[in-house]
């Protein structure tokens, strides 16, 4: 045989017989023993055949690889080989002659050999077999490979290729699984296609079903477009085992909003067939402390993300934020996420900044649509989970209406979907699970408490365990937050702006306890509530500050807080403002050294602001 630049030679993969050898071919084998006529060679371990002595090129011991030509299979399945030695030469699998199954069928086989194609969207090597996540136009399944213990298998397959794999269904503490006995990567050609189908079928499964919202709202139906995106994009990112990160602002509304998708895509990632634990590994929910995407944040779920590509061989992320994500103060971080490459969604209520658009693939905002923040996040993120998986809607048909009174939405859709949780949850109800859960995320910080989140939500089947640890969070909460408010209040100082309103100050820094619930934010807002019922009908702001920053709430006066806080940021030089929240609601940082200038130019703007 020639030694030529473009030379194949076949591997024949552990379960194809002697169909898949063909004559005239070069093949990849192993000596398997000696006789005086000549040299068997074991293809893999089912075929076998042999050498003749005279065409025996070289000398060989037991378990040396060999190359060899096929010239011959002969009728009683006997195989004439003779030896060649290609210097430059391709190396290409072949994989068993049988219909591949799809991967929702595979449960009708177990205990059948099988050949599925697809792609393999994460490789997790355990102590013992190694573990390929595959997917299909149908759905995904585990298919683990053993060598040796804690050894990886197929070393060659990488994340994102296009495998054909053949091997035996089996059923592992209740899970389907393939015990692979061959696996080959396809060829390009074989491949692209493959792919193609698979995406095109991930599209059309992951379309969401058409359904009505919960209540009527125009704000709602001309949102619909870019909320069957997100919702798209979640199911796609779920059927194809792409990890998910959603992060949350850390109140009420926003733990509404991340928890009602946390529902819909943890019930729907068990359907799909994912491993028992896939809801942990391929979901995170975690709260922001600020109303935007910090880098804080991004630096965390950016370590989590490539820690768990290394080891255990994950996709990157889908990010998808939640009450926040839209301003100008998200921009480092979503700068970030470009480096990586990671797509980013948006549902949020804030009031949006153009410039965030280009660096996300859906972005859900009101304001887009002529809305504003009374149609809060957690409304926004209900209605999107019934669209990922209408199956919960039973489970958090209340949301909405705790998002709505937690963050003290004026839109008519509160109203609406307080009538939606009636008569199960009045606003009370909905008022003190707010609380409860403003009160049991000031205490988790940075976690999420997953299960005991649903347990204040009532999301755990067990009523009675939900009322009790409401009951007890509320009276907690309410404790500190009359405490806080008795020991602020003596300290409030008063004056009256050139437009009429009225402005209270309140130092929560030298006057409020800290480190404790309520914080600065929750603070001011509760001092505000007060003075509102205070003052009926008249305009109120309330300012609430520390050494560097200042917390606003506003009642009938028409300010625009993220455009005043450009404005000062533009306007004193050295002072390093930043922030930004609701028209009406938000929060301003600075330096500690020019605070009396930045909020002797803030009062002076609101003192401008129409009544």
């Amino acid at each position: 045989m020639q030694n030529i630049d473009d030379t194949i030679v076949y591997r024949l993969g552990a379960t194809c017989g002697l169909d898949e050898v063909e004559e005239g071919k070069i093949y990849l084998g192993w000596v398997q023993g000696f006789a005086p006529f000549g040299v068997f060679v074991q293809l893999n371990d089912k075929v076998k055949g042999l050498i003749h002595k005279s065409n025996v090129k070289m000398k060989h011991t037991e378990r040396d690889p060999i190359i060899v030509h096929v010239l011959q299979v002969r009728s009683n399945g006997n195989i004439d080989l003779e030896e060649v030695t290609p210097i430059v030469y391709q190396t290409v699998n072949v994989i068993k002659k049988m219909p591949s199954v799809l991967l929702v069928d595979i449960g009708k086989r177990v205990g059948k050999t099988v050949m599925i194609k697809g792609e393999v969207a994460q490789i997790k090597q355990t102590s013992g077999p190694t573990i390929f996540t595959i997917v299909d136009e149908s759905g995904t399944a585990n298919a683990a490979a053993f060598i040796e213990a804690g050894v990886r298998a197929y070393p060659e397959v990488e994340l994102g290729d296009i495998v054909a794999i053949t091997g035996e269904v089996m059923q592992r503490n209740n899970q389907l699984q393939i015990e692979v006995g061959s696996m080959t990567v396809l060829e390009s050609e074989e491949a692209a296609a493959v792919r193609e189908q698979i995406e095109a079928a991930l599209d059309k499964r992951a379309e969401p079903r058409d359904i009505p919202f919960l209540v009527e709202s125009e704000v709602l139906e001309g949102l619909r477009p870019q909320m069957r995106k997100v919702a798209k994009e979640i199911r796609k990112a779920v059927f194809s085992a792409r990890p998910i990160v959603l992060r949350h602002h850390a109140d009420a509304d926003g733990i509404c909003a991340a928890v009602a998708i946390e529902q819909a895509v943890t019930a729907l990632l068990r359907e799909s067939g994912a491993d028992f634990d896939a809801e942990y590994f391929l979901f995170k929910r975690a709260p922001s402390k600020a109303p935007f995407y910090e880098i804080e944040d991004i630096t965390r779920d950016l370590d989590f993300a490539l820690k768990d590509g290394v080891r255990y061989g994950q996709k990157m992320p889908l990010i998808l934020l939640m009450d926040n994500g839209s301003t100008e103060e998200d921009m480092p971080s979503l700068k970030m996420t470009r480096i990586y490459d990671l797509q980013v969604m948006v549902v949020d209520h804030h009031h949006p900044d153009e410039v965030v658009d280009d660096y996300l693939i859906a972005h859900v905002n009101p304001y887009h649509v002529g809305g504003d923040y009374g149609v809060t996040a957690g409304m926004l993120g209900a209605e999107i989970a019934r669209m990922v998986n209408p199956a919960v809607e039973n489970q958090i048909r209340h949301l909405p209406a705790v998002a709505g009174v937690g963050d003290r939405s004026e839109a008519p859709e509160r109203a609406r979907y307080l009538a939606v949780a009636g008569p199960e949850y009045s606003e009370e109800d909905c008022r003190n699970i707010a609380l409860a859960l403003d009160y049991e995320q000031f205490w988790l910080r940075f976690g999420d408490g997953r299960e005991i989140i649903k347990d204040i939500l009532n999301l755990s089947g067990n009523p009675e365990r939900h009322e009790r640890l409401v009951d007890l969070l509320v009276e907690e909460a309410n404790r500190a937050i009359e405490e806080q408010i008795e020991a602020i209040m003596p300290h409030v100082e008063a004056s009256v702006l050139e437009n009429g309103a009225h402005l209270f100050m309140l130092d929560v820094e030298l006057f409020a306890h800290r480190f404790t619930f309520p914080p600065p934010g929750k603070t001011s807002g509760e001092v505000h509530d007060r003075l509102v019922r205070a003052h009926p009908g008249e305009p109120i702001v309330t300012i609430g500050y520390g050494p560097d920053f200042a917390v606003l709430r506003s009642r009938g006066v028409m300010m625009n807080i993220p455009r005043m806080v450009r404005e000062l940021r533009d306007e004193i030089t050295g002072a390093g403002v930043s922030g930004g929240g609701h028209l009406v609601v938000g929060s301003i940082k600075f330096v500690e050294g020019m605070r009396d200038v930045v909020l002797g130019k803030l009062i002076e703007k609101i003192g401008k602001a129409p009544i």
